[in-house]
């Protein structure tokens, strides 16, 4: 009886370090902007299509190439069976250590927040034009494993739709941004995911 308690804990000890391990933040050095290139959105032809109870109207096509800096599981709320990863990206100068160290970062609700003490660590457009709230519609179940394993710090490299959809059962519309230079309601990216590439540097 001893032996299986001491058996155990000790697995019980593997499982905190491997989860504190493999979700842990990864950390970059300072003055390395970490994903120097701006979001591409360009025209799309692929044409709407259905997937679960949902019309998908895809809008532009999308890639980008972005540093995470915060992720929101969701399990309960309107878009959550469609959507159940969010993530705050980061690119340009806000993929840059010594600007994100100065940002109190958070997201939920289905948004990404951002707090800072005076003055700025660089110009407030720049933070709302170099950074997104995303709501991440998996393709399929792998993309929607590597979505749910994705930790801050990492590099993701994304390719996909920002879209339309259109809750077949519920008469529910979510609409994605189309431009990088809003904020508030209505300003995250809505993003059918085809390709996701997630890497430590």
């Amino acid at each position: 009886m001893r032996g299986f308690k001491i058996f155990a804990i000790s697995f019980l000890m593997i499982c905190v370090i491997y989860h504190y391990v493999s979700h842990r933040a990864l950390k970059h050095p300072d003055g390395v902007i970490t994903a120097a290139s701006d979001p591409e959105q360009t025209s799309t032809s692929d044409p709407e299509f259905q997937f679960k109870h949902y019309s998908i109207k895809p809008l532009q096509d999308f890639s980008i190439v972005a540093r995470v800096l915060s992720t929101e599981h969701y399990e309960f709320d309107t878009g959550a069976e469609l959507a159940p990863v969010d993530l705050a990206l980061g690119w340009g100068p806000m993929s840059e250590t010594s600007v994100i160290n100065q940002l109190n970062i958070s997201q939920g609700g289905r948004f990404y927040f951002y707090r800072y003490q005076l003055p700025p660590p660089i110009p407030p457009n720049d933070i709302v034009t170099h950074s997104a709230n995303m709501h991440m519609i998996p393709s399929n179940s792998l993309i929607e494993k590597e979505l749910k394993d994705v930790r801050v710090g990492q590099i993701i490299h994304l390719q996909g739709n920002l879209v339309e959809v259109k809750d077949l059962k519920k008469n529910w519309t979510w609409r994605s941004s189309l431009t990088r230079n809003d904020s508030g309601n209505g300003a995250c990216e809505v993003i059918w995911v085809k390709q996701l590439i997630v890497t430590d540097r």
